[in-house]
């Protein structure tokens, strides 16, 4: 794969909509320094499926502003580029409650206009 950018940030996709339910997910462990917020269980169990592959420093579930939904995707960033192309390696096209996630190297969003 190629070198990742500096902030080590990964992009999870088509995660099932219940993560925080999903039972490839069901075993929490103690979060490292998680950034928490609405979706808080959908956090800690990108945190726990992704903390098998190394240190998970942030994990963040994406919802829809409007429904409260999550929008099937998230990022998680890691502590070293080694952690996260073990993550991208192991987890890229795995079964998640029977949704093929993806899992790849974050891109930069463009800037608003």
């Amino acid at each position: 794969p190629p070198i990742l950018p500096s902030d080590l940030k990964l992009f999870v996709g088509n995660l099932p909509f219940n993560v925080d339910k999903c039972s490839g997910c069901s075993a929490l462990r103690e979060p490292g320094n998680v950034e928490m917020g609405d979706g808080e269980a959908e956090v800690l169990a990108l945190e726990s499926l992704f903390g098998e592959q190394g240190k998970v420093v942030e994990a963040r579930v994406i919802y829809d502003r409007d429904s409260g939904r999550s929008k099937s995707f998230g990022f998680v960033k890691y502590n070293s580029a080694q952690e996260a192309r073990n993550a991208i390696i192991t987890l890229d096209g795995a079964d998640l409650d029977g949704r093929q996630i993806r899992v790849s190297e974050a891109e930069a969003r463009p800037p608003r206009r």
